[in-house]
């Protein structure tokens, strides 16, 4: 038997550890975040709908700038961008990246200084490059060889553009195998063992366009040991030392990625990003100073970490159904607005919020309203027995990929993002509607 805590009791602050450090539960059974009771936020926007508290995004931005003073922190947008995000970012003195030029050109029309981006993409197009150096990004990462020569044409010779090599260390780091991206098994960048990362930065040093600054690796996603990114250290000053014996080349700039884990449950680890910093920075010195090269600086790409912890997602509960002694209770959302459980077998602690609830917990799979047997959005939850129709379920840690990887399944349309701050909430984006939905498609 699932053993679950009791909901009618006020949340432990156990409980409440992966919720935004705003939350509070003023009522019994109704939660507040940044100040706004999350009841009331479902009643003036509708659901589904995703809550983002500002504070806490804030917040966490200045925790990396202060962990890694000396280095260049840039927020992943891949994980949640809208103009709001990217003022946030801007403002907390973090740069970007970006993967597209929907990102990029988002992000430049907002106000976020072009030299602050760094585009990534294991597949850019023309239109990504053009523009990229149309508006003047700080960086292009190289992911290909192919790259090379089409990014120096766009240049022109008497362009310049500074870029980096995105290498792969072969080291096998993340939460799923579909997550882990420093492996030589997997799409991204260019091998070492290979040779693939090396061939490819002497054909950039041919290219007098093209100024290297640096390397580039990331290893994956939900990454909650510290050695993993040690490991890399050492790989990548390796290379950038024999780059020096071979070529007189020294790179001032190493780019570690992000990938950096979060707990979407309580009790669940995370990575120690203090212990991280410190680790890394002597791994960093240690290294260099062995391999008799200048220290580069550091740049970070944190995303998830940054906004994942600061979202909540708010649903309605549309039925409550027991089938083959399993409880599901069905909800006005779903993978559109939340795939990750179906891609990677995400799980997360549903709580039921707006009404206090009477009787004891019990296993609960909050399903999705897609068809899809996989549309599951938490597995056996502990949720009130007691569950019915027309009852609200907050759900935290939903704050990175799930918007950016929402689609539009079923023509549901995407849910609006609200933010919350010193008790008031405000529309970032709003609801997909069926008139955009239709406006789209033009002709029969």
């Amino acid at each position: 038997m699932t053993t679950v805590h009791e909901p009618t009791a006020m949340a432990s602050s156990a409980e409440l550890s992966v919720w935004p450090a705003s939350t509070s539960e003023p009522v019994r059974g109704d939660l507040s975040v940044g100040g706004v009771p999350l009841s009331e936020i479902a009643d003036r926007f509708g659901t589904p709908v995703y809550v983002l508290d500002e504070a806490e995004v804030r917040r966490r931005c200045r925790t990396y700038r202060d962990a890694f003073p000396d280095a260049q922190v840039l927020y992943a947008a891949k994980a949640f961008l809208c103009r709001a995000m990217a003022h946030w970012a801007a403002e907390e003195g973090l740069g970007l990246d970006v993967c597209s030029v929907g990102e990029l050109e988002l992000a430049v029309t907002t106000g976020f200084p072009p030299d602050r981006i760094v585009l990534h993409g294991n597949a850019k197009t023309p239109r990504d490059l053009d523009t990229a150096l149309r508006l003047g990004v700080g960086r292009v990462v190289i992911d290909s060889p192919g790259e090379i020569a089409r990014l120096a044409a766009a240049v022109g010779p008497d362009g310049h553009q500074k870029v980096m090599v995105r290498v792969v260390p072969g080291i096998s780091a993340g939460g799923h195998d579909k997550i882990r991206t420093g492996t030589d098994d997997q799409k991204f960048g260019l091998s070492i063992a290979d040779g693939y990362a090396q061939h490819a930065i002497a054909r950039i040093l041919g290219q007098p366009q093209l100024e290297l600054t640096g390397l580039h690796c990331h290893l994956g996603s939900q990454i909650t040991s510290v050695k993993p990114y040690l490991a890399a250290v050492r790989r990548m000053v390796g290379l950038m030392a024999r780059l020096h014996e071979q070529h007189g080349l020294v790179l001032p700039e190493l780019d570690l990625g992000g990938g950096h884990g979060i707990a979407y449950r309580p009790g669940e680890p995370a990575l120690d990003l203090t212990a991280l910093a410190r680790k890394v920075r002597t791994e960093l010195a240690d290294a260099c100073g062995r391999a008799r090269i200048p220290v580069p600086r550091l740049l970070i790409e944190p995303g998830r970490a940054v906004v994942g912890p600061a979202g909540v997602a708010l649903y309605r509960v549309l039925s409550v159904k027991h089938t083959g002694g399993t409880v599901f209770a069905a909800v006005d959302g779903g993978m559109s607005d939340n795939p990750r459980p179906a891609l990677y077998g995400v799980r997360y602690a549903p709580r039921l919020i707006g009404r206090h609830g009477t009787a004891d917990a019990t296993p609960v799979t909050v399903v999705g309203r897609h068809c899809e047997a996989g549309d599951i959005l938490a597995a056996d939850a502990g949720l009130p027995a007691d569950l019915r129709p027309g009852d609200l379920l907050a759900v935290p840690v939903a704050g990175a990929y799930h918007l950016s990887m929402a689609s539009g399944y079923n023509l549901v349309g995407r849910p609006p993002v609200t933010a919350v701050r010193d008790g008031l909430a405000r529309l970032l984006v709003r609801r997909e509607s069926l008139e955009d939905l239709r406006s789209r498609d033009v002709s029969l």
